[in-house]
């Protein structure tokens, strides 16, 4: 199946580039184990759809993981807004605690590779 490409506002691009070199530690830890195709398909970091970033994208899967640090604690409405903004477009999300990926990283690259395996049956 080809990639399914979603608009984005290009006004957007400069700010991801600011985002990939400013990325907190917990976005760098956890792309050191997904970068490189290593579940068996691509992630970028900071890539935008519609109106939004999101911090890691997989085309082919339409998957979104963002990791939610201390920026996120007094957001939720507009988290979940953007989210379901973008669920309407067909991606597929996981949210991960900056702590989680921290101190969990185990878990939480099983939550990863189940979550890839789930989204590619589905695509079969």
């Amino acid at each position: 199946m080809k990639n399914r490409i979603i608009p984005y506002n290009p006004k957007l691009k400069e700010l991801a580039r600011q985002l990939r070199q400013n990325s907190t530690l917990a976005e760098v830890l956890l792309w050191q184990k997904i970068k490189n195709r290593a579940y068996g398909v691509q992630f970028y970091r900071q890539v935008p759809i519609l109106e939004y970033i999101v911090n890691f994208y997989c085309h082919e899967l339409m998957f979104a993981i963002e990791v939610d640090g201390n920026s996120h604690d007094h957001k939720y409405e507009y988290d979940a807004d953007r989210q379901a903004k973008l669920e309407e477009q067909g991606v597929k999300f996981l949210r991960l605690g900056d702590h989680e990926v921290k101190k969990e990283m185990f878990s939480v690259l099983l939550k990863i590779e189940e979550t890839i395996n789930q989204l590619k049956n589905v695509r079969n």
